[in-house]
């Protein structure tokens, strides 16, 4: 299958409810731009027609990924299902020749991870993994100031993600909140699902984004939700160049606020807000100065590189790193449960608060401190150091 620049490229989505209807909306761009063609929906109940996004047409729908693929000969499928599904359905698209953009995280523990990554591999196909922020110009951008000395010598990175989720958000499926359903790993915590861009980003920045680029993974996991997985919880990396990233999340902010990464150098820094593609220099002597980038859509450069060879943005191996993480949160023990008083719901409201968290998930991205070092009110009693050997 080697689609041609100018040819819509026939693709199915499997996954179209929840985040799957922005890639209903992002086909429909990209549709009507000629670049590809909804051919099928896969999904265990089909859409109905007022769920299908006006000029995308009446696709194939079908609860059977693999029948859909053969029916329709589509040549990329998109996988936007629950994470414990994502390697068997990659394989599947694979085993057909088909290529992939899966969706993030792409498995709940390392050793579905590779599973995945090693069949497609040996498929012979394309597979982006859809970290959208890795797609923004910004990052190499960012690359060149490390590079070129702007900040000084790098220090470390720091990740910083205040969010908040209402207690339905943990009930939108059998999986939400889990870490594991029915005996099979889930892990659908803050920094491994609702924050993963964040820690991919600064891992990014990093320059560490391959399994054997991280040395030693620590972990701080807290839930004041009554979930299984944590809500609110941090990690500290250090990476084989013995550089370390330090990112912080909660879904349970006082007042949410975009994400963002900054980048420590011994004579500045630079603060990246991933969601906005917006950065800010700031540096001895200097000053401040601020920056927008565009950004290249992943269903797009997939595209591209199956037409003329573009280098995709987002292959598996360069998200070993973050799958990384994923197995140090997967093998830390339950997140540590926050007290009735460490957390409140705000009057009118059903979402839960953790008084000061905002204020100290910005104090670890720019100390690189862990919770637990900060004096957080709420410590828990240990962490979980976990050495990663590759």
């Amino acid at each position: 299958m080697n689609p041609s620049l100018g040819t819509a490229t026939p693709l199915v989505l499997a996954g179209a409810r929840g985040h799957g209807r922005w890639h209903l909306e992002n086909i429909r761009r990209l549709q009507e731009r000629g670049v590809v063609r909804l051919a099928g929906i896969c999904e265990l109940t089909p859409l109905a027609a007022e769920e299908i996004p006006d000029g995308l047409g009446t696709p194939e729908q079908s609860a059977d990924l693999g029948a859909l693929l053969d029916s329709t000969g589509a040549e990329i499928a998109v996988i936007c299902t629950p994470i414990p599904t994502h390697t068997d359905l990659a394989l599947t698209a694979a085993a057909r020749g088909v290529h992939l953009l899966l969706e993030k995280p792409p498995a709940p523990s390392y050793a579905e991870f590779r599973r995945m990554a090693d069949g497609v591999a040996a498929a012979g196909v394309a597979c982006q993994i859809g970290f959208q922020s890795l797609g923004s110009h910004a990052l190499p951008a960012i690359r060149r100031m490390i590079a070129d000395g702007t900040v000084g010598e790098l220090v470390g990175i720091g990740g910083a993600g205040a969010w908040s989720r209402p207690e339905s958000y943990f009930r939108r499926a059998p999986w939400a909140g889990r870490r594991r359903l029915n005996g099979v790993d889930v892990i659908d915590g803050a920094l491994t699902n609702p924050l993963a861009h964040a820690v991919a980003t600064a891992l990014a920045l990093a320059g560490s984004t391959r399994a054997e680029d991280v040395m030693e993974v620590e972990t701080e996991l807290l839930r004041a939700n009554d979930i299984e997985s944590d809500d609110t919880s941090c990690v500290r990396v250090t990476s084989t160049r013995e550089l370390t990233v330090t990112v912080a999340a909660t879904l349970c902010a006082e007042y949410p606020d975009d994400p963002y990464v900054v980048v420590h150098g011994s004579s500045g820094r630079i603060t990246f807000w991933y969601k906005q593609d917006r950065v800010l220099l700031q540096r001895a002597d200097h000053g401040p100065q601020e920056f927008e980038y565009g950004r290249t859509d992943l269903l797009e450069n997939l595209v591209r590189h199956l037409a003329d060879g573009t280098g995709l943005l987002v292959t598996p191996d360069l998200t070993g790193a973050f799958m990384k993480v994923v197995e140090a949160v997967r093998l830390a023990p339950d997140p540590v449960v926050l007290p009735a008083g460490a957390w409140h719901r705000p009057p009118g409201e059903q979402r839960r608060v953790v008084p000061g968290i905002d204020g100290m998930v910005a104090a670890s991205a720019d100390s690189l401190a862990l919770y637990s070092e900060l004096d957080a009110p709420w410590t828990p009693p240990h962490r979980l150091r976990t050495e990663v050997r590759t």
